[in-house]
């Protein structure tokens, strides 16, 4: 049970002692307890309002030590229990309010969601993913995720729901971002990942087709096998075009 926002903070916030810091200092002290944690987490929690340092004239965070202990509590609620971000942002208003809260109890994050904690919303089903869901898992502000769909690079169905590969398509997204590759340019990539996915749809499409079970059942392992033969023709494609370049 927690009662204070301070309560349990932990070695990531101990060392901020009392005066403002960077978001650097920040992610350093972090990193004794969330070695995971990147500075583009910190600022995606800002995003979302879990945390609001203050702002020196020309525009740089400084965080307070406060600052420091809510984000501690913030990434041991997601490491510990599998909060989703808007429970956690609950349980930190009602600490703020004077509250008690009880957290569930560590486990896995299905525990989490048998026991409610996850709104049935944002429960993937079936291979699908809902957008409160995708933006907690990929770590990025709705704002963000708009511009990728406006660009094409994530794509929801007509009930707002996304494939679970997704997530995994959102976070090499916002890595890359941090590189300088913007939306803009990685339309190319999505083109020709369309394309290569036409290509194996023919192949396999008349397997798909037979009565006989077995059949459909080899076009499955048959796309599998071709993705993987398609990455790494990929990866050497680009290796090779880079060693040209680059020698």
């Amino acid at each position: 049970m927690l009662r204070t926002p301070t309560g349990g903070a932990g070695r990531g916030a101990a060392a901020a002692g009392d005066r403002p810091m960077s978001i650097g200092a920040v992610l350093g002290h972090l990193r004794e307890e969330f070695p995971e944690v990147t500075i583009s987490k910190i600022r995606f929690l800002e995003a979302e309002g879990l945390v609001e340092p203050s702002r020196t004239p020309s525009g740089y965070r400084k965080f307070s030590p406060q600052d420091v202990e809510r984000l501690a509590l913030v990434l041991r609620m997601q490491r510990d229990h599998y909060l989703p971000l808007k429970v956690i942002r609950d349980q930190l208003d009602a600490l703020e309010r004077g509250e008690s809260v009880q957290l569930p109890a560590q486990g896995t994050q299905r525990d989490v969601f048998d026991a409610g904690w996850e709104p049935e919303a944002e429960r993937p089903t079936a291979g699908r993913i809902g957008r409160g869901a995708l933006l907690a898992a990929a770590e990025v502000p709705e704002e963000q995720l708009a511009e990728w769909e406006s660009y094409g690079l994530l794509v929801p169905d007509e009930n707002g729901a996304y494939e679970a590969e997704a997530v995994t398509v959102a976070r090499l997204v916002a890595d890359l971002g941090r590189f300088g590759l913007e939306p803009r340019h990685l339309r190319a990539m999505k083109a020709s990942a369309e394309r290569e996915a036409g290509l194996v749809e023919q192949i396999v499409a008349p397997l798909r087709r037979h009565r006989n079970p077995q059949t459909r059942a080899h076009a499955e392992a048959t796309v599998k096998e071709l993705l993987a033969l398609s990455v790494r023709l990929h990866a050497a494609l680009v290796q090779t075009a880079l060693g040209v370049r680059l020698s």
